[in-house]
């Protein structure tokens, strides 16, 4: 770029929970923590599937309210679930069975496209000062080891 661009300022993506509920997303581009949870508000508590893995499993003829239990009991993962295809489990897995360093890189490769800023969430079961010190240190490398043209 030699003069600037036009509309500079447009993208500044940011984990809004509010916003991704009412539109019935999940938190801008973090996986979702749950395939499925409860939700409350005001007058009652509903049930919340991930909208996309419902479509999937309705459309192999899988999903069925003890299916359904069976995600509950497994606390949204769908990891320990015999009925559900492999295929599947790589897709849906919650971002708990993510490994946080590849988060951290896809962040690093998208920063090119983001032109104020972005928001990003890591998930630990069990942190420690050694597993927080590492993630800090593989994002810092890999940011000052990639040039952005």
């Amino acid at each position: 770029m030699k003069n600037g661009v036009r509309n500079s300022l447009l993208v500044a993506p940011m984990p809004t929970a509010s916003t991704s509920q009412i539109l019935g997303n999940n938190e801008c581009f973090e996986p979702y923590a749950s395939n499925i949870y409860s939700r409350r508000v005001l007058s009652s508590e509903f049930v919340v599937v991930n909208k996309h893995l419902l479509h999937d499993l309705t459309e192999m003829g899988l999903w069925s309210p003890a299916l359904k239990n069976k995600i509950i009991y497994e606390d949204g993962s769908v990891q320990k679930i015999l009925e559900i295809p492999e295929e599947l489990k790589v897709i849906y897995k919650t971002v708990w069975e993510i490994k946080q360093r590849v988060l951290v890189d896809m962040a690093v490769d998208r920063r090119c496209f983001i032109d104020q800023s972005q928001s990003l969430n890591i998930h630990m079961d069990q942190p420690n000062f050694g597993k927080l010190t590492s993630l800090h240190f593989h994002a810092w490398s890999r940011v000052s080891n990639a040039g952005v043209d």
